[in-house]
């Protein structure tokens, strides 16, 4: 499907709570956002089509409910690792996601209003401002699940929070509180929970009624940082794609269905 109006997105809403303010809400609510298969392709499809929408200066991303995003939809990851033609899709636009939010022209504001993980997280943390809730956890995910992180972690953690701080988290999968994302640098801000909207909201507003070569040109600058560790992001991604179609990623997801540890055939292989 070619994206080319609003109109066309089924799991995104749309508002425009102010002059040049796009208000973009992930919704499914009933699996705390997780992404399927139609809103992973939503996620990555958003951001050219904003771009192309001379009315709006600055966008707004948030989550419907309790989550901001879950991560992908378990029926989703199961399926990667049966099939290859699945694997090679959702590379796409794993690799769409990141591109086009690190080269959309326009700045964009996350309001994380709860739990973010893969590919959810991806888009809160790509934004080029990320204002957190105070309750709001963050998880790359991809180790627990038997795949190497992927996507933008190995490009983007580092530059947010150092290499130290983005190794053990990205290694041991553990949750980051958002007060703890907030002093590493993994997020610009963490605020009360019935607050995290309304700041987002102001920070566009400002940004919107400022000149906007100055601010797009500005995040063009700064986000070559990101482009530049381009060739990071296509090897990272390459190998987690790679591992859906390994044992270790079918235990991973066998383990969550069952809610219990994994037990990983490559870890026994190695003890």
């Amino acid at each position: 499907m070619i994206y080319s109006s609003y109109e066309d997105f089924q799991h995104l809403l749309f508002a425009r709570p102010a002059p040049g303010v796009l208000l973009i809400t992930i919704n499914r609510p009933e699996v705390y956002n997780a992404a399927n298969e139609l809103l992973h392709r939503e996620l990555s499809e958003i951001w050219p089509v904003v771009d192309a929408d001379d009315t709006v200066a600055v966008s707004v991303i948030t989550g419907a409910g309790k989550a901001f995003s879950a991560g992908g939809d378990l029926a989703m990851v199961e399926k990667m690792t049966l099939d290859q033609g699945a694997v090679v899709e959702q590379w796409r636009d794993a690799d769409a996601i990141v591109t086009n939010m690190v080269t959309s022209v326009k700045p964009i504001i996350s309001a994380i209003n709860g739990v973010a993980v893969g590919a959810g997280l991806a888009v809160a943390l790509l934004a080029d401002v990320s204002i957190a809730a105070e309750s709001a956890r963050f998880s790359d995910g991809h180790t627990r699940l038997g795949v190497a992180a992927g996507d933008h972690a190995i490009g983007l953690w580092p530059l947010l929070c150092g290499m130290a701080k983005a190794k053990y988290y990205l290694l041991t999968a553990d949750f980051v509180p958002a007060a703890e994302a907030e002093r590493i640098g993994l997020v610009t801000r963490c605020v009360a929970d019935g607050e995290v909207l309304d700041e987002a909201l102001a920070v566009a507003e400002r940004l919107a009624s400022g000149s906007r070569t100055a601010v797009q040109w500005t995040k063009r600058g700064l986000n070559q940082w990101m482009v530049a560790s381009s060739a990071l992001q296509g090897q990272s991604l390459a190998l987690e794609m790679l591992g859906f179609l390994g044992e270790d990623a079918k235990e991973g997801v066998a383990a969550l269905k069952e809610k219990r540890a994994p037990e990983f055939p490559s870890a026994a292989a190695n003890g």
